[in-house]
């Protein structure tokens, strides 16, 4: 199976690339690259012309199995119009990332196609074993099924829909535009990084005041990772905040699953049904 690397965002550099190289050839994959994928522009992976016109390249060559994204940052975004996905649906691959990927996932998701939430190459030596292998094992054909244990303020219940999400400062982003994830009848995942408190209420506000929780079957939460507050507390802590907007929606409601900004970031398949339950254990069953 052929991977191919790519950077739509953010630049990475021959050496933060070695060891996930070597990695995926050590789980039998052939990762595809070459000197582009190390372009500088700024902070960016090359402009975004060259950005996009790689990727174009991969997503076009019916050779290649899947795609990483090598890390996230800023700036897929900006070349996501840039894209064609004419040929690429006649022979779908798997595209898999996180974070700012958010944005090439709820492109998929419009399409109907299904993607794969999970770590990135830069991210390989700090994964933990599971996070890696939920992928590595997945593209080889294994299912994905977690059980996890329930925290405190989690909601009991179940759920069988289709998962849609990402980043929420991503999501955020994304409000008003043609790819925005469609949500009715789904189950919403959600994680972030970095944010300010009050930030991360002003963009689940955000969400709530489109309609874009009014009908969501279930809710996970991913990590919620380096949070901040100002001198002035907010007074809530994240989970409450995201708690507090859904809490008389008559859903499940999981917090703390293993995915998004942490190490140990678990594979999700992104646009394929799912089965939810939360109770004293949280299992999440992807199916065949």
């Amino acid at each position: 199976m052929k991977i191919s690397l790519i950077a739509p965002a953010r630049k990475v550099t021959e050496d933060e690339m070695s060891f996930a190289i070597d990695y995926i050839k050590n789980r039998g994959f052939e990762p595809v690259y070459d000197e582009r994928l190390f372009d500088s522009y700024n902070q960016f992976a090359g402009n975004d012309d060259a950005r996009a016109s790689l990727i174009q390249e991969y997503l076009d060559n019916d050779d290649i199995d899947a795609i990483f994204c090598t890390r996230g940052g800023y700036g897929t975004v900006r070349i996501i119009d840039k894209l064609n996905f004419d040929k690429f649906l006649k022979k779908p691959k798997w595209i898999v990332g996180y974070s700012d990927v958010t944005v090439l996932h709820a492109k998929l998701q419009s399409l109907g196609c299904e993607s794969i939430h999970a770590t990135m190459p830069i991210n390989f030596t700090d994964n933990t074993q599971a996070a890696l292998d939920s992928v590595f094992n997945f593209l080889k054909g294994e299912k994905i099924s977690y059980e996890i244990d329930s925290t405190p303020i989690n909601i009991y219940g179940t759920a069988e829909a289709e998962l849609v999400g990402g980043n929420i400062s991503v999501l955020y982003s994304l409000l008003g535009s043609d790819i925005f994830p469609d949500t009715d009848g789904k189950i919403l995942f959600l994680e972030d990084l970095d944010e300010y408190l009050y930030h991360i209420d002003r963009m689940m506000t955000a969400l709530v005041r489109a309609g874009k929780l009014d009908s969501i079957k279930g809710l996970v939460v991913g990590g919620l990772t380096k949070m901040h507050d100002n001198s002035i507390p907010f007074g809530m802590t994240a989970e409450e905040i995201i708690l507090e907007k859904v809490r008389d929606k008559n859903i499940p409601v999981c917090f703390n699953f293993p995915a998004g900004h942490i190490d140990d970031n678990r594979a999700l398949i992104l646009g394929r049904k799912a089965k939810l339950s939360v109770g004293e254990k949280v299992t999440l069953d992807f199916g065949d």
